[in-house]
Formats: C-alpha cells, structure tokens, sequence
C-alpha cells in the first residue's frame, strides 16, 4: 500500500498543474511518481530539472538508463527499476541482456562498465570516495565533465529511490523486483 498519496492530473492546481500539463505533453501521462512528488512542487520541478539537464550531457540516455538500474538495484527499489527496464527497452532500445547486466553494474563495453562500477562506488561509499577511486575512473578515460555527470546521475538516482523506497509509490510499469536478479 502507498504512504503518499498520488495526486492526479485533472485535481492538480497551481504549480503542480503545471508541471503535470508540460509532463503530459511530453510523455503523454503523468507517471506515478511524479504524480506523487507532485504533494511538493519545488520537489517534483528540482526533479524535471536536474533530468532534463543530465539528459543533455556527455554520459547519453543508453549511460543514464544503465546507471539508473545500477544504483536502483543497490538501493532496492522497485519502481525504478521496473521504469527503467522499460525505458531503457521500450524507448532507448537496449537489449535484455544489457539491462540485467548493469543491475550488477556489469557492462560489455569497458568504459560503459567502468561507469557503473564507479557509480557502484559512490553509492558504497556515500560519495567518500578515495583518490584510487577517482584515479580509475580517469584511467579508463573519463574527463573530469563526465565524472561529475556520474555523480549528478547517482545523486538523481538516489533522489528517486529514496522518495519512492518511502512513498511506496505504485509501480505503473512492469514490475521488476530487486530480490529477483539473476
């Protein structure tokens, strides 16, 4: 059962309202978790805000995709990875195999795989991570921009699993589970 309650678009009023009409027009729904971080307007624009603006950096959606399952895996929450196994298929077309792989931040590519384990790190480490740390990261040839998209990403990911791991936010999407990887 949810702990917070998802507002729905046609009952939004004011700021809420319109973050949901500008979420509508781009995705064509507004997806339960913003319908619920939509009981706080500054929380859910904060959110439309810092996505918008990583998805125009260097990393790319398919990164984006990939780490969002990393660090949802790590934090055990549900419903992003349940979003974005969807997303990561249905809309930016990765395979099957490539989803379940960076839910234990695996990955074919080197540098892709270099991503996910860092992220791995930061999450591990609450971001205290050590010089080695970053060290390898650069070593697997990673500018100072793109770690710092890394960080951005994990801090988004963070955002989104800590409120929906406390909403119980209802999961719109396929449900994948964290408990079930393979």
């Amino acid at each position: 059962m949810t702990r917070l309650k998802a507002i729905s678009p046609d009952e939004a009023t004011g700021k809420t309202k319109e973050l949901f009409d500008a979420i509508q027009g781009k995705l064509g729904l507004v997806p339960n978790m913003m319908r619920t971080m939509g009981n706080s307007p500054a929380l859910l624009e904060g959110y439309l805000n810092l996505s918008g603006a990583l998805s125009h950096g260097k990393l790319g959606a398919k990164t984006g995709e990939l780490l969002a399952l990393a660090i949802s895996q790590k934090n055990n929450c549900d419903y992003c990875l349940s979003a974005h196994t969807f997303i990561g298929e249905k809309l930016v077309h990765i395979d099957a195999s490539t989803l379940q792989n960076a839910r234990n931040a695996n990955a074919a590519d080197a540098k892709t795989d270099a991503i996910l384990k860092f992220a791995n790190v930061l999450v591990n480490k609450q971001g205290l991570v050590s010089d080695a740390d970053v060290d390898t990261i650069k070593a697997a040839g990673l500018t100072d921009g793109e770690i710092g998209e890394i960080v951005g990403h994990v801090a988004l990911n963070v955002l989104t699993n800590y409120f929906n791991n406390t909403a119980n936010t209802n999961i719109d999407f396929p449900v994948v589970n964290a408990g079930q990887l393979v």
